[in-house]
């Protein structure tokens, strides 16, 4: 199937779903803001999320993108907000995780550099197939694994700035709970969320391509 690579027409349905999810997400961040556990953790953690819909929103009329990249884009910018709310090793997913698996540590920072690699992933393939038209195949899996990677090691670098220039305040934002490889395990469950992103979501992600044109 041909992808159609031009802008989108949205049709009333898609744009009630686009303003639900963003509802979704802005109640979600409205919450997290609301005696978090570190305001600084908060900040900077939900910050991703702020920038994300200033650019979807200022960008909408004239670059439209999929259902199924807006939804996942609001679940991942819910991830950071969760984050954010309690701090990564705080969240009480990942203390129960901890309980059901037998973990030594809050696993939830893993769900969210997953999902960094996750949804990047996708949103890259839509812009590379949509803008500079590369054909699908092997060349636009390695570049978009390539740019998935290089989010993951800028997101770190931001970390270590942030320590360096705050100190002890950076604490929660660093997040890694003793574990001294933890960067380095960070950078690979977002390599691992763009493989797995790339393996399973494209003929999904080719549908709601096409789905999201008017003939």
């Amino acid at each position: 199937m041909d992808v159609y690579s031009g802008p989108f027409v949205t049709r009333p349905t898609d744009s009630t779903l686009h303003l639900s999810l963003l509802g979704l997400s802005a109640v979600v961040f409205v919450w997290s803001g609301i005696h978090p556990f570190d305001r600084f953790t908060w900040v900077m953690e939900v910050f991703p999320a702020v920038i994300a819909a200033a650019v979807l929103i200022a960008t909408y009329r004239r670059f439209r993108l999929s259902n199924l990249l807006y939804l996942l884009i609001a679940i991942h910018a819910m991830i950071l907000e969760l984050g954010g709310k309690y701090t990564y090793a705080r969240v009480p997913l990942g203390t129960w995780m901890e309980h059901w698996f037998g973990f030594t540590r809050n696993h939830y920072d893993r769900i969210g550099h997953f999902a960094q690699g996750f949804v990047p992933a996708i949103a890259a393939r839509e812009v590379l197939i949509r803008i500079p038209k590369i054909r699908r195949g092997g060349w636009l899996n390695a570049i978009v694994f390539s740019i998935c990677l290089a989010i993951s090691a800028l997101y770190e670098l931001l970390e270590w700035a942030t320590a360096e220039l705050t100190g002890t305040a950076a604490n929660d934002f660093l997040g890694t709970q003793g574990d001294v490889w933890d960067t380095q395990k960070d950078m690979l469950m977002a390599c691992v969320g763009a493989v797995v992103a790339l393996t399973i979501m494209q003929k999904l992600h080719d549908r709601s391509m096409a789905r999201s044109v008017t003939s």
